[in-house]
């Protein structure tokens, strides 16, 4: 819980305000641009919200915190229905969860609601409210972790949903050796028509993407935007199995049409197929000359 007395000098005057516990996962900054930014390494607000939905952007980014770093002198009286908000609709079927977690260095979660049962992309923090609205979307069929580093509650959600998790043998670890699908090899998975997931080794061995509805890529730690350099990249300093390997997997992608890359960290990108062909090709020429 954020701590007034470690507020950060770096916030302006008012309500909200980030204390010296923030971790620099730029969930906040994403989450509500108007109101946080970074400052001396870590976040900030720049901006006291001075709308209702800058506001409520600023109430939705304090709930996904992954380590309760931001705060407000007064108690928001609206906080039970801000928790409703969860998850927050991206496209068709598509939520960002929310409730970032720690364990996963604050990396995001997505839902997918479809007839033939839902899908938890990744792990969030098991939060009792986030828990009842996925109850209420119709539950989770599949626990679906793209690597070893973002699964965090994986198992709260398998005990309290029953879920089946899905994630490569190579990035088993002792947390999760039970996990009932574990994919093996190098060969795209068909788990529906409308599911396919992809192994991208590079990031880590068993790194996988998620494709959904051939419009929605499901991408991990694999690709994601970069606000700074205003292209998609691949987390270069952060490649804890081979970077040539993460080079000839983002390849591969280029083999299927997409609309959206979701990430775990890094910023979400849309355009349209071909705005989004051309931008994971530049990605590719910016790998290689980073090699």
């Amino acid at each position: 819980m954020a701590t007034l007395s470690k507020r950060r000098p770096q916030n302006v005057t008012g309500n909200f305000y980030v204390d010296s516990s923030c971790i620099d996962c730029d969930t906040c900054r994403w989450m509500a641009p108007h109101t946080f930014s970074r400052l001396d390494g870590q976040s900030a607000v720049h901006h006291q919200p001075d709308t209702e939905g800058d506001r409520l952007q600023a109430l939705q980014a304090l709930l996904a915190c992954p380590t309760a770093s931001i705060g407000t002198v007064e108690k928001p009286e609206d906080i039970r229905a801000v928790q409703q908000s969860f998850p927050i609709a991206i496209a068709e079927n598509v939520y960002h969860c929310g409730y970032h977690s720690e364990r996963s260095y604050g990396a995001t979660s997505y839902f997918i609601t479809r007839p033939a049962g839902n899908i938890l992309i990744d792990s969030p923090r098991f939060a009792p409210p986030l828990v009842k609205r996925l109850e209420d979307l119709g539950g989770i069929r599949y626990l679906y972790l793209t690597h070893r580093d973002d699964v965090a509650d994986h198992r709260k959600f398998r005990d309290r949903f029953g879920c089946d998790r899905i994630l490569h043998t190579d990035d088993i670890s002792t947390d999760t050796q039970a996990v009932e699908i574990q994919l093996r090899g190098s060969e795209p998975y068909r788990l529906a028509d409308d599911i396919f997931i992809l192994p991208v080794p590079g990031h880590t061995r068993g790194h996988t993407v998620l494709l959904y509805n051939d419009s929605v890529l499901f991408t991990g730690d694999h690709l994601a935007y970069s606000a700074s350099l205003a292209h998609l990249i691949g987390f270069r300093n952060f490649c804890w199995y081979s970077w040539p390997r993460q080079i000839e997997s983002m390849e591969t992608l280029t083999r299927y049409s997409f609309e959206w890359v979701l990430p775990g960290h890094g910023r979400r990108f849309h355009g349209d197929r071909d705005t989004m062909r051309k931008a994971l090709q530049d990605c590719i020429d910016w790998m290689k000359s980073a090699a």
